[in-house]
């Protein structure tokens, strides 16, 4: 596949005409071709207007006709071949089996939400029999289901060039629950997102679904696009991944409209790892190998990095840390995503060591000078300074952590109760600890999404049951995921249908059931 550099509006291609934009290789500092320009606002109102008027068709689509676009969708990015993977790599100095797992966690994802589509149970089909004779009040023939909110806007994330950009999980959850979408492409994954952009165009032509079901625009740099998308009146609802500063003007954006709109935000997270005394007196060396590794994993640029290490002093603890100093200086400095991340994890690292409560442990191998590469670097601090520091509970991004000494059982748990939102937390431990973790769980329930026993949080596995989300600043709303089949909630609302006509009803809510989907009649659930 050819690219050209040009933005995606509906079935058109279409050359940008502000400024001049090119990928730039991190692994060699390199420009790419082609050369991109970014579009402007009449460029957001044209793929708008066409995903309003596409709203209505496509949410009507069959359950089986957006489920076979959805994989068709998948398998056209599959089908790219090394054209996807080798762009992916040059764009983001990722490794090919990096890539190549996000390709499939990518395609894998898109199944999944077609899946869900066909099966239909998103929908939450719910009858409420009528009751005439009931004293003293009838009750109405009352039915309910989900529908779409409407079109989507999904911003493109840095760390995730395929499985959080423009067919990611944002994009394949709200076309599966039937919002068109409008994609802006990440400045740093330009052709990975033409490519993937223009297989999406190509599986909404193929499924003769309305050309504005998919647009994806360029923004130029100073965030015109980018603002006027979440400030446009068809969007409905924006999908997130990125910086909490970032996340917190998009939420503000939305917030502040004339009809506000949900911004779905996941913006940062230090992801604790509690050190209980029998996990480390069982198995100190093997859980500070295991922490580095996946501290270090991906240059430490997983939303999911354990940043923050806690446990009791002790000789144990001291066995930890001894672990875990060697296993960072075996660590060799890896290429980052792109310049600016590379900045701000050199600023990050830098503020830490010239921070008087900290000290440096050790740190990997250094970097050539010229390298756009993350040095593994450990620090480390008493609880008393972590306690009155609120700084140290802000994501360094990229493979740097804090390990946290607490003199008393009493210091760690205010520890967990000092910290903030978080996507997940993790507890090492064995029998013995069970008293202690039992203290911990609730209040680790209050503070993340995901909380994980004896395991690294990094690898987040796509399912039924994954929860990617949590208290703020973790995400701009707790009660989703942004990964994993309940993402789909995030783009449906409920309606009630009260005594109406067979012939006007939805299709879940009839009383034969033609689509065949799992309902709760009168509060019991019944399957097909």
């Amino acid at each position: 596949m050819q690219l050209t550099g040009e933005m995606l509006i509906g079935a058109r291609a279409v050359p940008g005409m502000v400024g001049k934009l090119r990928a730039i290789n991190p692994s060699t500092g390199a420009e790419m071709e082609p050369a991109f320009s970014g579009g402007s606002v009449s460029d957001v109102d044209a793929a708008c207007a066409l995903a309003a008027a596409a709203f209505n068709t496509y949410r009507a689509t069959s359950l089986e006709q957006r489920a076979q676009f959805l994989e068709a969708i998948a398998q056209g990015i599959v089908d790219l071949g090394d054209v996807l993977v080798e762009r992916v790599m040059a764009e983001s100095g990722l490794p090919r089996p990096r890539v190549e797992g996000e390709r499939a966690r990518t395609a894998g994802q898109l199944r999944l939400f077609a899946s869900l589509a066909r099966e239909g149970r998103f929908l939450s089909a719910t009858l409420d029999t009528p009751l005439p004779e009931r004293k003293p009040l009838p009750r109405a023939d009352l039915r309910a289901q989900k529908i779409p909110l409407g079109p989507v806007a999904v911003f493109g994330a840095s760390n995730f060039p395929l499985a959080f950009s423009v067919a990611g999980g944002d994009t394949a959850s709200a076309l599966a629950a039937g919002c068109p979408v409008v994609a802006k492409a990440h400045p740093s994954h330009l052709g990975t997102s033409e490519l993937v952009g223009r297989v999406i165009q190509k599986a909404v032509a193929d499924s003769g679904l309305p050309e504005g079901v998919f647009s994806l625009l360029i923004d130029s740099g100073n965030n015109e696009v980018g603002t006027a998308l979440v400030q446009h009146p068809a969007i409905q609802a924006v999908g997130f991944t990125g910086s909490r500063r970032v996340g917190r003007i998009l939420v503000a954006l939305g917030a502040g409209r004339e009809v506000p709109i949900p911004v779905y935000a996941e913006m940062s997270s230090i992801n604790p790892v509690f050190l209980l005394p029998g996990a480390l007196k069982q198995r100190a060396e093997a859980i500070a190998q295991g922490f580095i590794d996946s501290l270090t994993m991906g240059t430490g640029q997983f939303c999911t990095k354990p940043g923050i290490v806690i446990g009791l002093a002790s000789p144990d603890f001291d066995r930890f840390r001894t672990a875990a100093q060697s296993a960072i200086e075996a660590k060799a400095a890896t290429t980052m995503l792109n310049t600016g991340i590379h900045r701000a994890y050199c600023h990050g690292t830098d503020e830490w060591s010239k921070d008087s409560g900290l000290q440096a442990l050790s740190s990997g191998a250094a970097p050539a000078p010229e390298a756009t590469a993350g040095q593994p670097k450990f620090f480390s601090t008493k609880a008393s300074y972590f306690l009155q520091s609120p700084h140290l509970l802000e994501e360094v991004f990229g493979p740097a952590g804090l390990l946290i000494e607490c003199s008393s059982t009493d210091e760690l748990v205010a520890v967990a109760n000092h910290l903030n939102g978080q996507l997940t937390a993790t507890l090492h431990l064995e029998a013995a600890d069970t008293a202690l973790a039992r203290t911990l769980v609730p209040i680790l329930e209050r503070k993340a999404g995901r909380i994980l026993v004896n395991g690294f949080p990094t690898g987040v596995e796509v399912s039924y049951a994954m929860v990617h989300g949590g208290p703020s600043p973790a995400t701009s709303d707790s009660r989703v995921t942004s990964v994993g089949a309940m993402a789909i909630e995030r783009f449906l609302r409920p309606v009630c249908y009260q005594d109406f006509p067979a012939s006007l009803l939805p299709e879940s809510l009839q009383d034969a059931n033609p689509l065949q989907v799992w309902r709760l009649v009168d509060g019991k659930l019944q399957q097909p």
